[in-house]
């Protein structure tokens, strides 16, 4: 038999299917989506008879997704964000400066840096809103899973539109308490003296600081974390020495810098959104909201 548009599983399935998929249970999936157990339950064996396939496994240690599961995951995701962008789309009339706006930042600028311009842009246009996914993962404007985007790198996509917004500094740093009980080295060789604060299983990460001349594995750092949040309460904790970008480590009196005129990174940073963007009034205001104040950071 053939399907016919009113066959096709509504996205309430699809999303509580995905949401299973996220949390590895039903009960996180409810909890996720704000309603019950038996709801989610109902919802992903209709799915399951829709489909004509089986979604999960239950074990003894929970829900296991089958192949074809797996195999919708990545299609599901993209409807989500689909979904996300023509809610925030619904939000805002064409001609005002009003509605929501997703932006995407790595946790240090997104948690550090973004926060006192978001606060500016607030008291100057109160009617927008802002969601803000803090991750490392370049999140796809092309599918419109973010609205704007802050990255460390140029976005290569021929369809976005990237501003450069300047060089961030980045240095190493000891808070006064770890330098109190260690001391500082004199040389970069010295630095396999001390305990240092690094990468996990972040290849990219490790490779960038062997290009700049620091061949450490991840067995050369006493304390390790892929989370620049978690290296940067580790720093502040005197756990060791670590990266910091220097208008950060300029907020906090107790952090002095270690080997200054021998270790340095910088990375550039980027501004992107897509092109089809460019002429909603609140993608724009916020755009450009954005590109000031992190210029202005940028700058020192």
């Amino acid at each position: 038999m053939s399907s016919t548009p009113s066959d096709e599983p509504d996205w309430d399935l699809y999303r509580s299917f995905l949401h299973v998929l996220r949390e590895g249970s039903l009960s996180g999936a409810a909890r996720a989506l704000g309603t019950t157990q038996p709801t989610i339950g109902r919802r992903l064996e209709a799915l399951e008879a829709a489909l004509g396939c089986t979604l999960f496994i239950r074990t003894p240690t929970g829900l296991q997704a089958t192949d074809a599961a797996r195999r919708l995951a990545a299609p599901a995701e993209a409807m989500a964000a689909q979904a996300g962008a023509l809610r925030r789309a619904a939000s805002a009339g064409q001609d005002e400066v009003a509605g929501t706006v997703r932006l995407t930042a790595s946790e240090t600028i997104g948690g550090e840096v973004l926060p006192p311009i978001l606060a500016e842009l607030q008291a100057a246009h109160p009617a927008i809103r802002i969601e803000l996914a803090l991750t490392k993962r370049n999140e796809d404007l092309l599918q419109r899973e973010a609205d704007i985007a802050v990255r460390m790198v140029r976005p290569s996509q021929e369809a976005l539109v990237a501003r450069r917004l300047g060089t961030l500094a980045i240095g190493l740093y000891a808070h006064r308490r770890y330098v109190e009980r260690r001391g500082l080295p004199s040389v970069i060789d010295e630095l396999a003296g001390h305990a240092l604060i690094g990468f996990d299983r972040d290849a990219s990460a490790l490779r960038a600081l062997q290009q700049s001349g620091l061949a450490l594995a991840p067995e050369d750092f006493a304390f390790r974390s892929d989370s620049e949040h978690a290296q940067h309460a580790a720093l502040l904790a005197s756990l060791g020495i670590g990266a910091c970008q220097t208008g950060i480590a300029a907020r906090h009196p107790d952090l002095l810098p270690v080997l200054p005129g021998q270790v340095r990174f910088e990375l550039e940073m980027w501004l992107a959104m897509h092109e089809d963007l460019r002429n909603e009034p609140r993608i724009r205001r916020v755009f450009d909201f954005l590109a000031d104040g992190l210029e202005r950071y940028a700058r020192g």
